[in-house]
């Protein structure tokens, strides 16, 4: 038996088999996190779309990177993203072709590609990230700055554990 720490009152679930094999707490989690990742993938390809039309809802993630990284090989950019050299010059080229990444040589390698968020490509990018931004502002508006804290620390150790 677990004691619950805001109450001092004993919780019968102590793990896996507690509760007839229910853990409650998990079920909880798996049911949130399911809920969230669903609305997660409709958000990307939303945004995605604001960006650009054509653009693919995976590739949003990579604009962000780009956006907070600065210029980056296309091997660090396939390895962030988790995906294949070829799959990341396929990605690459389609994104060059909506104009909204461009390459340069990489002054480090002479041989070597930085691929950077063009002027078009970061202004769109942005315009949409803010616009998120807001919605999330307003969406949690009547959470405590502790609490948007609280949550943004638990997100980053749960993906950070996840990376693993």
């Amino acid at each position: 038996m677990r004691e619950d720490a805001d109450h001092g009152e004993r919780s019968g679930a102590e793990g896996p088999g507690a509760s007839g094999g229910v853990d409650h707490e998990f079920l909880a989690l798996e049911r949130e996190l399911t809920l969230l990742l669903r609305r997660a993938r409709a958000s990307s390809g939303e945004m995605a779309r604001q960006v650009h039309p054509d653009l693919e809802p995976a590739a949003y993630g990579l604009l962000a990177f780009l956006d907070e990284t600065g210029p980056r090989r296309a091997t660090d950019l396939a390895a962030f993203i988790g995906v294949g050299k070829a799959t990341m010059s396929r990605q690459l080229r389609a994104l060059e072709q909506l104009g909204l990444v461009a390459r340069e040589p990489d002054p480090a390698d002479g041989r070597a590609w930085l691929v950077r968020l063009s002027e078009e490509g970061r202004e769109r990018f942005r315009t949409v990230r803010s616009a998120r931004r807001e919605r999330y502002v307003r969406q949690l508006a009547g959470w405590d700055r502790k609490e948007v804290a609280e949550l943004a620390r638990l997100l980053g150790q749960l993906n950070s554990r996840a990376a693993l």
